[in-house]
């Protein structure tokens, strides 16, 4: 049963759109399907660190080590993921990312719930166990970040149209940043209103039940694709071959090398640089809790509208240009963070600070309408610029590097931890995101050798000041 398609073959043809993209039932599949993913990690995401302050009270040094686990293992593992499954059929990453992450957080679920009931079982030793589910949990969620990529990227390459992968990368995002915003609110919702033991009881419960329907969704999807089966048969030919190779190469060393390769590399490390140490400036201790969670569901919602503005705007200007438009958007509103360092130094009383730290969050909110403007660009210039035998292993590195701009993130917070100092976090924040800045516009002069076409600005400077002329000897 899980393994037929929802819709047999021949309704497939008859749904077909003539202009050759896909069946729209399929898309839908694929939404549904990555919803399903990434409800249950959302989920997780929120609740952790509200399990590790019940079960451990009396430090934060566990949240601290859940946070440097969480983007040292990405970073360490996600080359080595990106070409193990590059060499893997897309039958076997699926059944191994929904086995692997969906076990872990089943696994993981429970096992919060025996520490919540049982408090005997609060002891430090258990911990390790708690590790390990940790480091389970950031694997299986590099495999499942690149069987996206890695369902995109096969539908690109079959697809006559570009309009089709930019829609579906921007709904992908959009789905990924809904769940962002409303997993929290209904998982809150059952922690304050029932219990933790009840929240990580329907986190078990949910990736219990979702796992089949999530692969029933996917296997229909790459049924219903021939390419998709077409490239699956070509990878099982040559899986021997390559496994060989990347034994004998060395795996991690490889996938940087072919990273360092790409023409993309430099928007790719621009996009890893941005957004490095922003988010830690809603930590400060002085604006309310309720506050803090309305700026960042602000955030959310303003980064959700990116997914929309971005098809609109690739659409008129092209990939490129909307990088370039996007990223400097984002400097530009940065730019109000930088202010609120003004003024909180220069200001006389109270609410002048209160008011920075309104400033800074505005800032920050603002700020998510060009990042992921700017993070789906980037995606989509790896998709068209990377060849289809890299694309995986080049997206493994590209969570990696994240994870170690993340990383450097922790390690500079831990470093300047005096709340008294964040104004220095936010200004090196802003020198970051102004070197990504220039890396991508160094990167796009590259390619294009000019950044804007002078002759059609000149054309309308000329209009407006002939256009004035004319108006000034009308009055007169």
């Amino acid at each position: 049963m899980m393994n037929e398609p929802l819709i047999q073959h021949d309704q497939q043809a008859s749904t077909s759109s003539i202009n050759g993209s896909f069946p729209s039932y399929l898309i839908t599949y694929l939404y549904v399907a990555h919803f399903l993913a990434r409800w249950g990690a959302r989920m997780w995401e929120f609740s952790v660190g509200l399990y590790m302050i019940k079960i451990w009270p009396n430090s934060l040094l566990f949240a601290a080590i859940y946070g440097v686990l969480e983007s040292a293992s990405t970073a360490l593992f996600g080359p080595i993921v990106g070409n193990w499954v590059n060499s893997l059929t897309y039958v076997k990453v699926l059944q191994l990312w929904l086995v692997s992450q969906n076990l872990c957080f089943i696994v993981a679920g429970g096992t919060m719930v025996v520490l919540l009931v049982n408090s005997s079982a609060l002891k430090l030793t258990h911990f390790s166990v708690f590790i390990l589910l940790v480091i389970l949990t950031n694997i299986s969620g590099a495999v499942a970040v690149l069987s996206t990529l890695a369902v995109i990227s096969e539908d690109k390459s079959s697809s006559p149209q570009q309009d089709d992968l930019t829609k579906m990368n921007s709904v992908i995002r959009r789905i990924d940043l809904s769940c962002k915003l409303f997993a929290p609110v209904i998982t809150g919702f059952i922690i304050s209103f029932v219990s933790l033991k009840a929240s990580a009881m329907s986190l078990a419960i949910w990736n219990t039940i979702s796992v089949w329907l999530e692969y029933w969704l996917f296997i229909s999807v790459y049924k219903g694709i021939p390419a998709l089966q077409e490239s699956n048969h070509k990878r099982a030919l040559n899986q021997n071959r390559i496994n060989t190779k990347l034994v004998s190469s060395g795996s991690y060393l490889k996938a940087w090398r072919v990273y360092l390769k790409q023409d993309t590399v430099l928007p790719g490390i621009a996009l890893a640089f941005f957004g490095t140490l922003m988010t830690a400036a809603l930590e400060w201790e002085g604006i309310a809790a309720f506050e803090i969670g309305i700026g960042r569901g602000v955030s959310a919602v303003i980064g959700i509208g990116a997914t929309i503005v971005y098809p609109l705007l690739q659409s008129h200007i092209s990939t490129l240009r909307t990088a370039l438009w996007s990223i400097w958007s984002q400097w530009v509103c940065l730019l109000v963070c930088v202010g609120s360092i003004l003024w909180t130094k220069y200001g006389n009383n109270n609410s002048n600070n209160i008011s920075s730290w309104y400033m800074l969050m505005g800032g920050v909110a603002l700020s998510r309408l060009g990042l992921w403007s700017f993070d789906l660009s980037v995606i989509q210039l790896m998709q068209d610029g990377v060849a289809e035998r890299d694309r995986c292993v080049v997206g493994g590195v590209q969570n990696s590097l994240q994870s170690i701009m993340d990383l450097m993130g922790y390690v500079m917070g831990i470093l300047i931890s005096n709340p008294q100092d964040f104004w220095k976090l936010t200004l090196i924040s802003f020198v970051v995101a102004t070197l990504a800045a220039l890396l991508y516009t160094f990167y796009l002069y590259k390619i294009r050798n000019h950044l804007f076409h002078f002759n059609k600005l000149f054309f309308f400077v000329k209009w407006f000041t002939f256009s004035s002329q004319i108006n000034n000897a009308q009055l007169q």
